[in-house]
């Protein structure tokens, strides 16, 4: 069974930094766009950014210059860089990605459980 787990959420400060993965498991071909989203308390889930196969990367304007996405795709793994952290950046970060399974199959989209982050002082 396919899935994704995130890690390395946690307390951070404002202005702090922290670095998030999230690693693919199962029967894993190939990873198309990986992404991240997050959910904070008592809000809609948004979308972060994501990064293509071919490390093509697109971020939301809230994170533009503070965030950054990386893929190490022989480890079926992606990366969040958090950087200069504001207390609105709290919330639930999740993972979500297009994964074929082999050759003769369409991508199918997963989600990871999430792990959450807070900045706070």
């Amino acid at each position: 069974q396919e899935q994704l787990v995130e890690s390395g959420g946690g307390w951070v400060q404002p202005g702090g930094s922290l670095r998030l993965s999230c690693a693919g498991s199962g029967s894993i071909f190939r990873i198309n766009t990986m992404a991240w989203y997050r959910q904070a308390p008592g809000k809609e889930r948004e979308s972060v950014g994501y990064i293509t196969s071919g490390g093509s990367t697109n971020y939301a304007d809230f994170v533009k210059g503070r965030f950054t996405i990386t893929r190490d795709n022989a480890k079926n793994t992606v990366y969040l860089q958090m950087g200069s952290l504001k207390p609105e950046d709290t919330a639930v970060y999740y993972c979500n990605a297009d994964i074929i399974v082999n050759a003769k199959t369409y991508a199918m989209n997963y989600w990871g459980k999430g792990t959450l982050v807070t900045v706070s002082s």
